[in-house]
C-alpha cells in the first residue's frame, strides 16, 4: 500500500509549502493521505495513478502489464524472520500480486551508507536471491549509490517490479459489492511486534516471528479455484484497519468486522496491550485480505489452507451498502459496534 497510490480523494487537512515532512507523513495514514494530495497528487495525477491502488495497470498491444514500486527504510535491517532484502523482494511481488497480475521481474536501487560491512550486504543480497527464487521472479536491473557517513541510516533499498495480468481478470480496491465477506489470510500485527521487538524497545522478550514472505504462488493458487475474487490488499503500512478504509472509500461501501474473528497471536494481542497498541493498525508483510461473494468463501478457505502462507485464514467481516460516507465498523466481544479510523500518525515508525 505504499506507493502508487496517489488517491482521489480531497485532502482535508491539505499541508502549506512552508511546514516540514514529520515523521507521520510516512505512516501510511491519514498524514500520509495529505502530503500525497498536497504536494504529489497536484503534480503527478493521471487516469493510472487515480485509481488509488497498490500497482498500476498498463495496457499494451492486448496485453495487460502491472507495475509496482516501492521503498524500503526499514530500522533494524535485521529482524525475527526477514530482514530488509527480503521484506524488498516479498514487499513488490505482492503489490503486483494482489492485482491478480504473475509478478515476474524486479529492479533494484541501492543507497548504502559509507561504512556499511560488506558481510551485512552480502547477506542482505542473499535474502534477496532466496526470496526471488522462491517468488519465482528475476531481478533484471539495479542501481548503486554510496553516500557519506551520516548522510544516510547503513541501507536503503527500492524495488520496481512487472507482472503480467490475464485479459478480462479485474481485482482492485473499487470491486467491494454489498453482499462480499472479507477474508484474511492468517495472524495479524505480526510483522510489526517482531520489528519492534528486535529494536530492544518493548522491555520484555517476545518470540513473535515476523511474517514477510512473497504471496504470489499462494495468490494463483486460489485464482486457479476461485473466479470472482473483487478485491486482494496486502495490509502493509497503517494495517488491517487502514486498508480497509482505503477500500471502503474506494469502493463506495461499509465494511463491517467482527472483533472476536480476528485472527491474533497471543504474544502480539499481549505485546500491543502493554504498549498501547491496536494490533489493526500494526503492520503485516505476509497477509492478504481477500473480498469476495459469499457463496465462494468455502473454496477460498481450502484453497487458502492448503498453503503454508494461508493455514489460519479466516473470514472476518462483511461488505454492506453505504448510506452516506463509507466506513470501517466492528461487531465488539461486548456486543457493541465501533467506528474503526484510519491511522492519522505514526505508530510504529520505520516498519517497511
Amino acid at each position: 500500500m505504499e506507493n502508487n497510490k496517489f488517491e482521489n480523494f480531497s485532502c482535508p487537512l491539505p499541508i502549506p509549502l512552508n511546514g516540514q515532512v514529520a515523521i507521520g507523513h510516512g505512516s501510511g495514514g491519514t498524514l500520509t493521505k495529505n502530503l500525497i494530495t498536497s504536494v504529489f497528487y497536484k503534480y503527478f495525477h493521471n487516469p493510472i495513478l487515480d485509481a488509488g491502488n497498490d500497482f498500476a495497470e498498463i495496457s499494451a498491444k492486448g496485453s495487460k502489464i502491472i507495475t509496482s514500486t516501492d521503498g524500503h527504510v526499514i530500522d533494524p535491517i535485521f529482524f525475527p524472520g526477514g530482514d530488509i532484502g527480503k521484506l524488498a523482494v516479498a514487499g513488490t511481488v505482492n503489490d503486483i500480486s494482489v492485482s491478480g497480475a504473475i509478478p515476474k521481474y524486479l529492479t533494484a536501487s541501492f543507497i548504502i551508507e559509507e561504512g556499511f560491512p560488506i558481510k551485512d550486504l552480502d547477506q542482505i543480497a542473499q535474502s534477496m536471491q532466496q526470496c526471488a527464487l522462491e517468488a519465482d521472479v528475476k531481478i533484471i536491473s539495479g542501481d548503486t549509490k554510496v553516500v557519506e557517513k551520516g548522510k544516510a541510516d547503513k541501507i536503503f533499498i527500492s524495488t520496481a517490479g512487472i507482472g503480467f495480468l490475464k485479459n478480462g481478470l479485474i481485482i482492485n480496491g473499487s470491486q467491494a459489492k454489498p453482499g462480499d465477506a472479507v477474508v484474511v489470510s492468517g495472524t495479524i500485527g505480526d510483522h510489526g511486534i517482531s520489528v519492534l521487538a528486535a529494536r530492544n524497545e518493548l522491555g520484555f522478550s517476545t518470540t513473535v516471528i515476523s511474517d514477510v514472505a512473497p504471496l504470489n504462488n499462494m495468490i494463483q493458487s486460489v485464482l486457479a479455484l476461485t473466479h470472482h475474487i473483487h478485491v486482494m490488499r496486502d495490509p502493509t503500512r497503517g494495517g488491517v484497519a487502514t486498508t480497509l478504509n482505503e477500500i471502503a472509500m474506494q469502493s463506495k461501501v461499509n465494511i463491517t468486522l467482527d472483533e472476536e474473528k480476528i485472527p491474533i497471536k497471543k504474544q502480539v494481542h499481549a505485546a500491543c496491550d502493554i504498549l498501547g497498541f491496536d494490533p489493526l493498525y500494526v503492520a503485516n508483510e505476509g497477509k492478504v485480505l481477500f473480498i469476495l461473494p459469499e457463496r465462494e468463501v468455502s473454496t477460498l478457505l481450502k484453497a487458502l489452507h492448503a498453503h503454508q502462507y494461508g493455514k489460519n485464514a479466516v473470514v472476518i467481516g462483511s461488505i454492506s451498502q453505504s448510506s452516506n460516507s463509507p466506513k470501517v465498523l466492528m461487531h465488539t466481544r461486548i456486543g457493541g459496534t465501533r467506528i474503526v479510523d484510519m491511522l492519522s500518525g505514526a505508530m510504529l515508525p520505520r516498519i517497511c
